[in-house]
């Protein structure tokens, strides 16, 4: 190797060092099971990916948890480095650097058993009412109609709380990923036979970790935590983390 790329090299990780000498600071929210939420292990399952996307590159770092909206805007504003896991939209990008993928959710839509709801009956649900926690950014198709006053939403703090209001009949349908709909439902202790998921579904969603771009080590810490993730892909670690995130999940009693 050439002397001159071996310094670049050298003096490139010696400032990566130095950017992230202090811990990073994290914000994350909770009932967001399984992927977030102070009750479960490790802090949910990508609360532990975060932890061990840091830990292979063996970076300090600090967790609070805050409503969405708060974690999110304390990000921002620079109180936090980095908040976790979010969607990538356009006015997200403007302000904050992205992570590579921590997870892909696929979105379905949640109604009462009896209540048969498909992407193809959108068109037709006018006046509907859409339970959707406060911070949380619909599908771009379901904005469109919430924005065009199609569709009602209600915003509670939380996934559970909308599944309750769902089978009370306050609200008519919620979106969630599949193993977030369905661990709202036994966190309230309803049978599954008194929901039903849509066959198809909405989107599929990408979640990151998300760094301010004001965030004068925000590059490095993106940079690093990218690292950590491709260790914990390529080691198999990330797989395994995963499937006993949900095997718990599966398996957890009402």
């Amino acid at each position: 190797m050439p002397s001159r790329t071996l310094a670049f090299l050298c003096l490139s990780l010696a400032l990566c060092a130095s950017a992230l000498a202090e811990p990073v600071r994290l914000v994350t929210g909770d009932d967001y099971a399984p992927f977030t939420g102070k009750a479960l292990p490790a802090g949910g399952m990508l609360t532990e990916v975060v932890a061990a996307a840091l830990q292979q590159r063996h970076i300090n770092y600090s967790l609070d948890w805050r409503p969405w909206k708060r974690g999110y805007q304390k990000t921002l504003s620079g109180d936090y480095d980095a908040t976790f896991p979010y969607v990538r939209t356009a006015e997200r990008e403007a302000l904050f650097l992205f992570s590579e993928p921590l997870y892909t959710v696929e979105q379905h839509i949640f109604s009462r058993a009896g209540d048969v709801l498909e992407i193809a009956d959108l068109p037709s649900m006018q006046g509907r009412r859409f339970c959707y926690p406060l911070g949380w950014q619909p599908p771009a198709i379901i904005q469109q109609r919430l924005d065009a006053g199609q569709l009602i939403r209600h915003s509670p703090p939380g996934l559970s709380e909308c599944a309750r209001l769902l089978l009370l009949g306050r609200d008519d349908f919620f979106i969630s990923d599949r193993h977030l709909g369905e661990t709202a439902f036994k966190l309230i202790g309803v049978p599954a036979e008194q929901f039903r998921r849509s066959e198809s579904a909405i989107s599929r969603s990408p979640l990151h970790l998300l760094v301010p771009r004001s965030n004068p080590r925000g590059a490095a810490i993106i940079e690093q935590f990218n690292l950590g993730l491709e260790a914990l892909l390529a080691s198999g670690d990330y797989q395994r983390l995963l499937e006993r995130h949900l095997q718990e999940d599966e398996h957890a009693v009402p």
